[in-house]
């Protein structure tokens, strides 16, 4: 039996964006081995048809010499061990140090760019060496997926294994499992619906300020925020939530009932996003998306068909669209929702993700 072995930092990526991928390649005849970081693979319960091992020197954020070292040695005793026909790498740290690995053993590999990271995107001399490091990792590369055409465009212009570039809709979004629901009955009050990590690159900042904007006028809306909390936001998010400025959820292990009481979502990022898994998610369900002009956010958008785009960091630009769409009536919000869904049908099924990740893997193999 051939055999397929998973590099990923995350068991939770795997499971939301990768399981039907990975379900599908063990359904074909592969045996399927994922590597995630120890802590994940302690506290993981099920899920996945693959084989888990830990992985001990995954450090997921900033750049540890000593750390990074550890962490490619483990990566060549995986591979030596597992002895895969084929690695599949997700996320930066498994793509570059996975990928030196498997072009110095010449084990087939194939990569997934999930985005490229303010490291890379931000031009001085940590984009200098994140990208000679990709230019190393990538040589022995047999397929690259990119998640959206700017990333694609970034390492074709800098002749980063051109021959092996291929392009997906991001993870793509299940259909059956974000189904669309029912549009709320009554615009009385508007629920906006904001899903990530309270962060600055996500947006955060200008959603506060278009709530308070909002509540300033006494429109008849409401503003919701579902997500894990930074310690820089918690002050102020208290303060927002006690003058009814914002209604703050939590940590959500399923966000589809609240998409499903929601109106519009707004995902005001300038991180650098591969392919924005929540805008897909509210779209399937029939959601109008307001977001902006980001590459991975913004090939989700048809302007003023499923929803609006706006510039990053722009908060009079958010104001202004939800104040469009505010304007519009109960049964123009609902279309828009229903156009999101039919694009996601059309263009970002998850089953053109499996496909492609097959075919690429049979191509290698035979």
């Amino acid at each position: 039996m051939k055999k397929i072995l998973v590099l990923s930092n995350n068991s939770k990526g795997l499971l939301s964006f990768r399981k039907e991928v990975l379900d599908a390649i063990c359904a074909n005849g592969y045996d399927v081995v994922a590597a995630i970081p120890k802590a994940d693979y302690d506290a993981y319960t099920g899920g996945l048809k693959a084989r888990l091992i830990p992985l001990i020197n995954l450090n997921r954020r900033g750049i540890n010499p000593v750390t990074d070292l550890k962490l490619m040695r483990e990566f060549r005793k995986i591979i030596t061990s597992e002895n895969p026909d084929v690695v599949l790498t997700y996320t930066i740290k498994p793509n570059i140090y996975g990928g030196m690995v498997c072009s110095s053993r010449k084990v087939p590999f194939i990569v997934n760019i999930t985005g490229l990271g303010s490291a890379v995107e931000n031009p001085g001399w940590l984009q200098k060496l994140t990208v000679g490091m990709y230019r190393r990792a990538m040589r022995g590369a047999n397929k690259i997926f990119f998640q959206n055409s700017a990333n694609k465009d970034f390492f074709t212009s800098r002749d980063i294994n051109v021959a092996a570039h291929a392009q997906i809709p991001g993870s793509g979004v299940n259909l059956s499992h974000h189904v669309i629901q029912s549009y709320p009955e009554t615009d009385s009050p508007v629920r906006f619906l904001y899903i990530s990590r309270l962060l600055k690159e996500k947006g955060i900042e200008e959603y506060f300020a278009a709530a308070r904007h909002f509540h300033e006028l006494k429109a008849d809306v409401e503003f919701h925020i579902l997500g894990a909390c930074e310690e820089d936001y918690k002050e102020q998010l208290a303060e927002l939530e006690k003058q009814g400025i914002v209604k703050y959820h939590g940590v959500q292990k399923d966000v589809r009932p609240f998409i499903a009481r929601s109106h519009c979502l707004i995902h005001p990022s300038f991180y650098p996003e591969g392919m924005s898994n929540v805008l897909l998610e509210s779209s399937a369900a029939g959601r109008p998306v307001i977001t902006t002009r980001r590459p991975g956010c913004r090939e989700i958008v048809d302007e003023g068909v499923n929803g609006y785009l706006i510039d990053p960091r722009d908060t009079e630009g958010l104001i202004e669209a939800v104040g469009r769409f505010l304007s519009l009536s109960h049964s123009e919000k609902e279309k828009m929702g229903i156009a999101g869904r039919r694009k996601m049908e059309r263009e970002f099924d998850r089953n053109i993700v499996v496909k492609a990740y097959l075919d690429a893997i049979r191509e290698i193999i035979k």
